[in-house]
Protein backbone atom coordinates (compact mmCIF):
# COMPACT_ATOMS: atom_id res chain seq x y z
CA UNK A 1 0.00 0.00 0.00
CA UNK A 2 1.15 3.50 -0.78
CA UNK A 3 0.19 6.68 0.99
CA UNK A 4 -1.32 9.35 -1.27
CA UNK A 5 1.35 11.78 -2.50
CA UNK A 6 1.59 15.11 -0.72
CA UNK A 7 2.05 18.25 -2.75
CA UNK A 8 5.69 19.09 -3.36
CA UNK A 9 7.18 22.41 -2.35
CA UNK A 10 8.94 22.76 -5.70
CA UNK A 11 7.82 25.43 -8.15
CA UNK A 12 4.89 24.39 -10.29
CA UNK A 13 5.93 22.99 -13.63
CA UNK A 14 9.48 22.16 -12.55
CA UNK A 15 10.66 18.89 -14.06
CA UNK A 16 10.85 15.88 -11.77
CA UNK A 17 14.61 15.40 -12.09
CA UNK A 18 15.17 19.07 -11.37
CA UNK A 19 13.08 18.72 -8.21
CA UNK A 20 15.10 15.62 -7.37
CA UNK A 21 18.37 17.53 -7.83
CA UNK A 22 17.10 20.33 -5.57
CA UNK A 23 16.33 17.89 -2.77
CA UNK A 24 19.72 16.19 -3.09
CA UNK A 25 21.46 19.54 -2.79
CA UNK A 26 19.25 20.47 0.15
CA UNK A 27 20.60 17.36 1.90
CA UNK A 28 24.12 18.49 0.88
CA UNK A 29 25.03 15.25 -0.86
CA UNK A 30 28.27 15.31 -2.84
CA UNK A 31 28.19 16.26 -6.57
CA UNK A 32 29.33 12.71 -7.35
CA UNK A 33 26.38 11.20 -5.46
CA UNK A 34 24.02 13.70 -7.08
CA UNK A 35 25.14 12.69 -10.56
CA UNK A 36 24.90 8.96 -9.80
CA UNK A 37 21.48 9.15 -8.12
CA UNK A 38 20.01 11.16 -10.99
CA UNK A 39 21.40 8.67 -13.49
CA UNK A 40 19.72 5.72 -11.74
CA UNK A 41 16.37 7.47 -11.35
CA UNK A 42 16.48 8.38 -15.04
CA UNK A 43 17.20 4.74 -15.95
CA UNK A 44 14.38 3.56 -13.68
CA UNK A 45 11.92 5.83 -15.49
CA UNK A 46 13.21 4.91 -18.96
CA UNK A 47 13.07 1.20 -18.15
CA UNK A 48 9.34 1.58 -17.53
CA UNK A 49 8.77 3.49 -20.79
CA UNK A 50 8.86 6.95 -19.18
CA UNK A 51 5.97 6.33 -16.82
CA UNK A 52 5.81 8.85 -13.99
CA UNK A 53 7.10 7.32 -10.72
CA UNK A 54 3.86 8.41 -8.98
CA UNK A 55 2.10 5.87 -11.19
CA UNK A 56 4.50 3.14 -10.11
CA UNK A 57 5.55 1.58 -6.86
CA UNK A 58 7.03 -1.54 -5.29
CA UNK A 59 6.31 -3.92 -8.21
CA UNK A 60 8.04 -1.65 -10.73
CA UNK A 61 11.01 -1.10 -8.41
CA UNK A 62 11.33 -4.86 -7.93
CA UNK A 63 11.28 -5.37 -11.70
CA UNK A 64 14.01 -2.79 -12.24
CA UNK A 65 16.28 -4.23 -9.53
CA UNK A 66 15.73 -7.74 -10.92
CA UNK A 67 16.68 -6.46 -14.38
CA UNK A 68 19.93 -4.99 -13.02
CA UNK A 69 20.84 -8.20 -11.19
CA UNK A 70 19.87 -10.71 -13.90
CA UNK A 71 20.60 -8.84 -17.12
CA UNK A 72 23.38 -6.46 -16.10
CA UNK A 73 25.00 -8.51 -13.32
CA UNK A 74 24.97 -5.51 -10.98
CA UNK A 75 27.21 -5.85 -7.92
CA UNK A 76 25.92 -5.65 -4.36
CA UNK A 77 27.22 -2.09 -3.97
CA UNK A 78 25.49 -1.01 -7.20
CA UNK A 79 22.21 -2.59 -6.11
CA UNK A 80 22.33 -0.76 -2.79
CA UNK A 81 23.11 2.48 -4.58
CA UNK A 82 20.14 2.10 -6.94
CA UNK A 83 17.78 1.23 -4.09
CA UNK A 84 18.90 4.28 -2.13
CA UNK A 85 18.49 6.56 -5.16
CA UNK A 86 14.96 5.38 -5.91
CA UNK A 87 13.78 5.39 -2.31
CA UNK A 88 15.14 8.93 -1.97
CA UNK A 89 12.91 9.94 -4.87
CA UNK A 90 9.76 8.48 -3.34
CA UNK A 91 10.44 9.61 0.22
CA UNK A 92 11.81 13.12 -0.34
CA UNK A 93 10.37 14.31 -3.66
CA UNK A 94 7.09 12.46 -4.12
CA UNK A 95 6.41 12.14 -0.36
CA UNK A 96 5.34 8.54 -0.80
CA UNK A 97 6.27 6.05 1.91
CA UNK A 98 6.54 2.64 0.33
CA UNK A 99 5.44 -0.35 2.38
CA UNK A 100 8.64 -2.29 2.98
CA UNK A 101 6.74 -5.59 2.97
CA UNK A 102 5.79 -4.95 -0.67
CA UNK A 103 9.42 -4.64 -1.69
CA UNK A 104 10.63 -8.05 -2.80
CA UNK A 105 14.33 -7.22 -2.73
CA UNK A 106 16.60 -7.37 0.27
CA UNK A 107 19.54 -5.05 0.42
CA UNK A 108 22.47 -7.30 -0.47
CA UNK A 109 25.47 -7.49 1.82
CA UNK A 110 28.78 -6.62 0.26
CA UNK A 111 31.25 -9.46 0.20
CA UNK A 112 34.09 -9.19 2.67
CA UNK A 113 37.34 -8.91 0.76
CA UNK A 114 40.86 -8.76 2.11
CA UNK A 115 42.35 -5.51 0.74
CA UNK A 116 45.41 -5.50 -1.50
CA UNK A 117 48.30 -4.05 0.47
CA UNK A 118 51.74 -3.08 -0.78
CA UNK A 119 54.89 -3.54 1.22
CA UNK A 120 56.75 -0.33 2.04
CA UNK A 121 59.35 -1.14 -0.62
CA UNK A 122 56.66 -1.85 -3.24
CA UNK A 123 54.90 1.44 -2.47
CA UNK A 124 58.15 3.40 -2.73
CA UNK A 125 59.08 1.68 -6.00
CA UNK A 126 55.76 2.58 -7.62
CA UNK A 127 56.04 6.16 -6.37
CA UNK A 128 59.53 6.46 -7.88
CA UNK A 129 58.12 5.41 -11.25
CA UNK A 130 55.52 8.19 -11.23
CA UNK A 131 56.04 11.63 -12.72
CA UNK A 132 54.77 15.02 -11.58
CA UNK A 133 52.09 15.78 -10.45
CA UNK A 134 50.96 12.17 -9.99
CA UNK A 135 53.97 11.29 -7.84
CA UNK A 136 53.05 13.95 -5.29
CA UNK A 137 49.39 12.92 -5.36
CA UNK A 138 50.24 9.30 -4.57
CA UNK A 139 52.66 10.39 -1.86
CA UNK A 140 49.78 12.25 -0.23
CA UNK A 141 47.37 9.29 -0.55
CA UNK A 142 49.93 6.88 0.89
CA UNK A 143 51.34 9.31 3.45
CA UNK A 144 48.00 10.62 4.71
CA UNK A 145 45.52 7.84 3.89
CA UNK A 146 43.34 9.89 1.55
CA UNK A 147 40.79 8.45 -0.82
CA UNK A 148 41.15 9.19 -4.53
CA UNK A 149 38.56 11.98 -4.66
CA UNK A 150 39.67 13.42 -1.31
CA UNK A 151 43.11 13.92 -2.81
CA UNK A 152 41.82 15.39 -6.06
CA UNK A 153 39.48 17.80 -4.25
CA UNK A 154 42.13 19.19 -1.90
CA UNK A 155 42.17 22.98 -1.87
CA UNK A 156 44.98 25.30 -0.84
CA UNK A 157 43.26 26.10 2.47
CA UNK A 158 43.25 22.38 3.36
CA UNK A 159 47.05 22.20 3.62
CA UNK A 160 48.19 23.27 7.09
CA UNK A 161 51.98 23.49 6.93
CA UNK A 162 52.24 25.10 10.37
CA UNK A 163 50.60 22.17 12.16
CA UNK A 164 51.79 19.48 9.72
CA UNK A 165 48.31 18.30 8.87
CA UNK A 166 45.88 17.93 5.99
CA UNK A 167 42.24 18.85 6.58
CA UNK A 168 39.71 16.69 4.76
CA UNK A 169 36.34 18.39 4.42
CA UNK A 170 33.14 16.60 3.45
CA UNK A 171 34.76 13.19 3.15
CA UNK A 172 32.79 10.02 2.56
CA UNK A 173 29.67 10.23 4.70
CA UNK A 174 29.90 14.01 4.83
CA UNK A 175 32.31 14.11 7.77
CA UNK A 176 35.42 16.27 8.23
CA UNK A 177 38.71 14.99 9.64
CA UNK A 178 42.40 15.74 9.85
CA UNK A 179 45.33 13.53 8.93
CA UNK A 180 49.13 14.01 9.04
CA UNK A 181 50.98 15.94 6.35
CA UNK A 182 54.17 13.90 5.70
CA UNK A 183 57.24 15.99 6.53
CA UNK A 184 59.20 14.39 3.68
CA UNK A 185 56.97 15.91 0.98
CA UNK A 186 56.69 19.45 2.39
CA UNK A 187 59.50 20.96 0.23
CA UNK A 188 58.09 19.34 -2.93
CA UNK A 189 54.56 20.39 -2.04
CA UNK A 190 55.63 24.00 -1.45
CA UNK A 191 57.36 24.04 -4.83
CA UNK A 192 54.27 22.56 -6.49
CA UNK A 193 52.00 25.17 -4.90
CA UNK A 194 54.29 27.97 -6.06
CA UNK A 195 53.83 26.77 -9.65
CA UNK A 196 50.10 26.37 -9.09
CA UNK A 197 49.85 29.93 -7.77
CA UNK A 198 51.65 31.25 -10.84
CA UNK A 199 49.06 29.50 -13.02
CA UNK A 200 46.24 31.01 -10.96
CA UNK A 201 47.70 34.53 -11.20
CA UNK A 202 47.99 34.12 -14.96
CA UNK A 203 44.35 33.01 -15.10
CA UNK A 204 43.29 36.07 -13.11
CA UNK A 205 45.25 38.32 -15.45
CA UNK A 206 43.19 36.90 -18.34
CA UNK A 207 39.88 37.47 -16.55
CA UNK A 208 39.46 33.92 -15.33
CA UNK A 209 40.67 32.15 -12.19
CA UNK A 210 37.24 30.98 -11.00
CA UNK A 211 36.81 27.66 -9.21
CA UNK A 212 33.71 25.65 -8.28
CA UNK A 213 32.48 26.43 -4.76
CA UNK A 214 30.84 23.72 -2.65
CA UNK A 215 27.19 23.90 -1.56
CA UNK A 216 25.89 27.43 -0.94
CA UNK A 217 29.29 29.03 -0.30
CA UNK A 218 29.19 30.76 -3.68
CA UNK A 219 26.33 32.93 -2.39
CA UNK A 220 27.72 33.30 1.11
CA UNK A 221 31.16 34.34 -0.15
CA UNK A 222 30.52 35.77 -3.64
CA UNK A 223 34.17 36.67 -4.31
CA UNK A 224 35.78 33.56 -2.87
CA UNK A 225 35.64 31.61 -6.14
CA UNK A 226 38.66 33.52 -7.49
CA UNK A 227 40.65 33.65 -4.23
CA UNK A 228 43.88 31.69 -3.94
CA UNK A 229 42.95 29.64 -0.88
CA UNK A 230 39.92 28.10 -2.61
CA UNK A 231 41.85 26.88 -5.65
CA UNK A 232 42.53 23.18 -6.11
CA UNK A 233 45.95 21.87 -5.09
CA UNK A 234 46.01 19.79 -8.28
CA UNK A 235 44.31 21.90 -10.97
CA UNK A 236 43.49 20.57 -14.42
CA UNK A 237 45.51 21.75 -17.40
CA UNK A 238 42.39 22.98 -19.22
CA UNK A 239 39.20 24.89 -18.46
CA UNK A 240 35.66 23.55 -18.46
CA UNK A 241 32.43 25.51 -18.93
CA UNK A 242 29.98 25.19 -16.04
CA UNK A 243 26.65 23.99 -17.40
CA UNK A 244 24.68 25.93 -14.78
CA UNK A 245 26.12 29.43 -15.18
CA UNK A 246 28.28 29.22 -18.31
CA UNK A 247 31.45 30.36 -16.49
CA UNK A 248 34.75 28.84 -17.58
CA UNK A 249 36.51 27.29 -14.59
CA UNK A 250 39.67 25.33 -13.92
CA UNK A 251 38.62 22.10 -12.22
CA UNK A 252 40.88 19.56 -10.53
CA UNK A 253 42.75 16.81 -12.41
CA UNK A 254 40.38 14.08 -13.57
CA UNK A 255 40.46 10.83 -11.62
CA UNK A 256 41.06 8.69 -14.71
CA UNK A 257 44.37 10.46 -15.34
CA UNK A 258 45.67 9.47 -11.89
CA UNK A 259 44.28 5.94 -12.17
CA UNK A 260 46.03 5.48 -15.51
CA UNK A 261 49.32 6.84 -14.18
CA UNK A 262 49.26 4.45 -11.19
CA UNK A 263 48.49 1.47 -13.41
CA UNK A 264 51.41 2.31 -15.71
CA UNK A 265 53.78 2.82 -12.77
CA UNK A 266 52.77 -0.50 -11.20
CA UNK A 267 53.39 -2.29 -14.50
CA UNK A 268 56.76 -0.58 -14.86
CA UNK A 269 57.62 -1.60 -11.30
CA UNK A 270 56.71 -5.23 -12.11
CA UNK A 271 54.44 -5.43 -9.06
CA UNK A 272 52.38 -8.61 -9.35
CA UNK A 273 49.33 -7.16 -7.62
CA UNK A 274 46.25 -5.26 -8.73
CA UNK A 275 47.25 -1.73 -7.77
CA UNK A 276 44.68 1.08 -7.69
CA UNK A 277 44.65 4.49 -5.98
CA UNK A 278 42.81 2.92 -3.02
CA UNK A 279 45.65 0.42 -2.57
CA UNK A 280 47.77 3.22 -1.13
CA UNK A 281 45.09 4.03 1.45
CA UNK A 282 44.97 0.35 2.41
CA UNK A 283 48.75 0.34 2.71
CA UNK A 284 48.71 3.51 4.84
CA UNK A 285 46.38 1.88 7.37
CA UNK A 286 48.19 -1.45 7.45
CA UNK A 287 51.63 0.09 7.87
CA UNK A 288 50.40 2.29 10.72
CA UNK A 289 49.13 -0.80 12.55
CA UNK A 290 52.42 -2.55 11.86
CA UNK A 291 54.18 0.43 13.44
CA UNK A 292 52.20 -0.04 16.64
CA UNK A 293 49.46 2.59 16.33
CA UNK A 294 46.18 1.53 17.92
CA UNK A 295 43.14 0.66 15.87
CA UNK A 296 41.09 3.63 17.13
CA UNK A 297 43.73 6.10 15.98
CA UNK A 298 43.80 4.51 12.53
CA UNK A 299 40.00 4.54 12.44
CA UNK A 300 39.96 8.28 13.12
CA UNK A 301 42.62 9.03 10.51
CA UNK A 302 40.73 7.03 7.88
CA UNK A 303 37.38 8.60 8.76
CA UNK A 304 35.62 5.29 9.37
CA UNK A 305 32.36 5.55 11.32
CA UNK A 306 32.62 1.99 12.62
CA UNK A 307 35.80 0.40 13.92
CA UNK A 308 34.68 -2.86 12.30
CA UNK A 309 35.52 -1.31 8.93
CA UNK A 310 39.04 -0.57 10.12
CA UNK A 311 39.44 -4.08 11.57
CA UNK A 312 39.85 -5.49 8.05
CA UNK A 313 43.44 -4.25 8.11
CA UNK A 314 44.30 -6.47 11.07
CA UNK A 315 43.76 -9.41 8.71
CA UNK A 316 46.76 -8.52 6.58
CA UNK A 317 49.28 -7.71 9.31
CA UNK A 318 52.72 -9.30 9.21
CA UNK A 319 51.70 -12.46 7.37
CA UNK A 320 48.71 -14.01 5.65
CA UNK A 321 46.02 -16.15 7.25
CA UNK A 322 45.40 -13.91 10.28
CA UNK A 323 49.10 -14.09 11.23
CA UNK A 324 48.84 -17.84 11.81
CA UNK A 325 52.01 -19.80 11.12
CA UNK A 326 51.45 -22.64 8.67
CA UNK A 327 51.98 -26.15 10.11
CA UNK A 328 54.06 -26.93 7.03
CA UNK A 329 56.66 -24.47 8.34
CA UNK A 330 57.08 -26.41 11.57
Amino acid sequence: MQNPPKPTSSPQGKKLLDQYRDHIRLKQYSPRTEKTYIQWVREYILYHNKRHPKEMGAPEINQFITHLVVDRKASASTQNQVISAILFLYRNVLHIELDQTDLGFIRPKRSKRVPTVLSKDEAKTIIQNLTSPYKLMVQIMYGAGLRLMECLRLRIKDIDFENHRILVYDGKGGDDRQTPLPDSIIPTLREHLAKTRAIHQKDLAHGRGSVHMPFALAKKFPNAHTSWIWQYVFPASTFITDKEDGIMRRHHIHETALQRAIKQAATLSKIQKRVTPHTFRHSFATHLLQNGYDIRTVQELLGHKDVKTTMIYTHVLQRGGLAVKSPLDG
